[in-house]
């Protein structure tokens, strides 16, 4: 009987790779969890609160106070913008009184034309174009009072008092105006630099949409935001961060339809935002974010103002920074990653075939090169016999084993990718694909690689091409390795070990509270309306449960 039964029994390699299988997902677990708790605890990485003021309102320092004395206001305002060669200051008689009067302000960041119409010219207008009646007028005693209702037809005009809160302004581009007799310094407009014109979204290409993306000046960007419609409840506030150079924050939001625990999270970590300088809302993302250990985005960036509005519409809210193009929605789930604004602006069965296909996608391009060494290096015995008697015949003189040949040619198509976004645009594009045509074909002629897998890095090239968010094709792109060497080391038990830790992972991730897989866990069938295909909008009356909005109804 035993001589029947021990050759069914696998062998040690078997039980050693079960063993593996079961250990390795609870260390990993455990591991997690280790990280996360330090994160949370305190010890980690943390953000103290910023102020959420405008600089109209930044907060006042002890200091001098204009005098109304301008030679002393004046020397004052010259010694604090001494070491700075951009600040300019003119120097004016006002007509009519004698009065003198300078205008501050730092080159390049002010509407001259403005300020020589609405500024200039009112108070010099006695030489230029007075008659006897205004000029008569005009020699009645000056007032911060009759300065504002009579003489500057400014919308933007605000008082300060403060010297040191004027130099700050000044240099962040605002126009100050001091005058002999006047306790106060008086800003003049907004900050007015020379910006690029509206172009088309450059990372969110499409056939069918707007043709317009957002640009580097908050102001403009909020106006496209109101300009996608009317809705008087689309709310906008201002904060302020960074805190050696300052820059304005935006968040946007619907105040009727945006769950008020959401708002109120996002609120209280942009206000602990605590770092010197935000160079990019990239910044913002990272000091935001649930979990940074994690590779996956938890906020999504767009150039798009159509898609900030849409997911404004879903309950969603939206950070602008000041000086990017990329705004920030939050909370974010993966099946948004897959998603274009493309699927909605086609009939939905289109857009629902596309949507599928990206699915697919995404998972070639995570798997296919693991997929590949599991089979070639570990389980020949699953591929049909011609397949593998076809890729034998084309791996004869590869002196390396499967998972060198595919870092060899992983590796050369990842430089390649990289030195096509660097290179100028007109040769970019050709470097790349000439580049990758020569790479390939010397490759297989020197018997590097095989044939057989030129074409699966090609396929799963080309399927990382089709995710519509660069940031979420990095993030493949990385894991890719990661389940490469996986699969070297345990073959098809270690590509399938690789997708249930990240399957683990994806459901312990939460987004701004909102787990990361909604709909797929926890299920919520409402929502799959608009997850694998994208059903009529005719019956998508509901908005994603999963937002939790306070009116569910899309219309009333």
């Amino acid at each position: 009987m035993w001589s029947t039964i021990v050759p069914y029994i696998p062998g040690w390699i078997i039980f050693v790779q079960a063993a593996i299988t079961l250990i390795c997902p609870l260390g990993i677990y455990f591991t997690y969890q280790k990280l996360y708790a330090f994160v949370g605890s305190g010890r980690g990485p943390r953000t103290k609160r910023v102020s959420s003021a405008s600089p109209h309102k930044a907060a006042s320092t002890a200091g001098s106070l204009v005098s109304g004395r301008y030679e002393a206001d004046l020397t004052l305002i010259k010694q604090a913008v001494a070491g700075n060669s951009d600040v300019h200051i003119r120097e004016f008689v006002v007509s009519g009184h004698g009065l003198r009067a300078a205008l501050v302000f730092v080159e390049g960041l002010q509407d001259e034309e403005m300020i020589n119409k609405q500024v200039m010219q009112p108070l010099m207008r006695e030489v230029r174009t007075g008659s006897a009646p205004d000029r008569e007028g005009f020699r009645e005693p000056v007032t911060l009072s009759g300065l504002k209702e009579n003489l500057l037809p400014l919308t933007e005009l605000e008082e300060v008092q403060e010297l040191e809160k004027l130099q700050e302004l000044v240099l962040f581009g605002y126009t100050l105006l001091i005058m002999d007799g006047i306790p106060a310094g008086l800003l003049v407009g907004l900050p007015h630099g020379s910006v690029r014109t509206i172009t088309e979204p450059t990372s969110e290409a499409l056939l069918r949409g707007p043709r317009i993306s957002f640009s580097e000046v908050l102001s403009e960007n909020t106006s496209m935001l109101r300009r996608q419609g009317l809705n008087k409840n689309l709310e906008m506030k201002l904060y302020e961060v960074g805190s050696l150079v300052k820059r304005k924050l935006v968040l946007a939001y619907i105040n009727d339809i945006v769950n008020p625990d959401l708002l109120k999270e996002v609120m209280n970590r942009v206000s602990k935002i605590d770092m010197d300088f935000i160079a990019e809302s990239g910044y913002v993302e990272q000091l935001i974010e649930d979990n940074y250990l994690s590779p996956f985005q938890q906020a999504l960036n767009t150039e798009r103002p159509d898609r900030v509005i849409s997911a404004l519409l879903e309950g969603r809210i939206g950070i602008l920074l000041d000086g990017t193009p990329f705004a920030l929605i939050v909370p974010v789930t993966f099946s948004m990653l897959l998603q274009s604004p493309e699927d909605y602006y086609e009939r939905w069965l289109p857009g629902s075939l596309l949507r599928m296909l990206r699915f697919f996608a995404s998972f070639m391009a995570l798997m296919a090169p693991a997929l590949y060494i599991s089979f070639i290096s570990f389980h020949p015995g699953l591929i049909p016999t011609e397949l593998v008697i076809s890729i034998i015949e084309t791996r004869q003189g590869v002196p390396f084993p499967s998972v060198i040949e595919v870092l060899i040619l992983e590796i050369s198509i990842e430089i390649l990718r990289e030195a096509g976004i660097r290179l100028p645009k007109p040769i970019g594009p050709a470097m790349g694909i000439v580049g990758g045509l020569i790479i390939g074909d010397a490759a297989v002629q020197a018997g590097i690689v095989s044939p057989f897998l030129v074409i699966v890095v090609a396929v799963t090239a080309i399927s990382s091409f089709s995710i519509p968010l660069y940031s979420a094709g990095i993030t493949l792109r990385v894991l890719r390795f990661i389940g490469m060497g996986f699969a070297a080391f345990l073959g098809m038990y270690g590509t399938i070990l690789f997708f249930l830790l990240i399957l683990i992972h994806l459901s312990k991730l939460k987004s701004f509270g909102t787990p990361y897989v909604t709909p797929f866990s926890p299920i919520r069938l409402s929502d799959w309306k608009d997850l694998y295909i994208r059903a009529p909008l005719s019956i998508m009356k509901r908005r994603p449960e999963m937002m939790k909005p306070q009116k569910n109804r899309r219309r009333s």
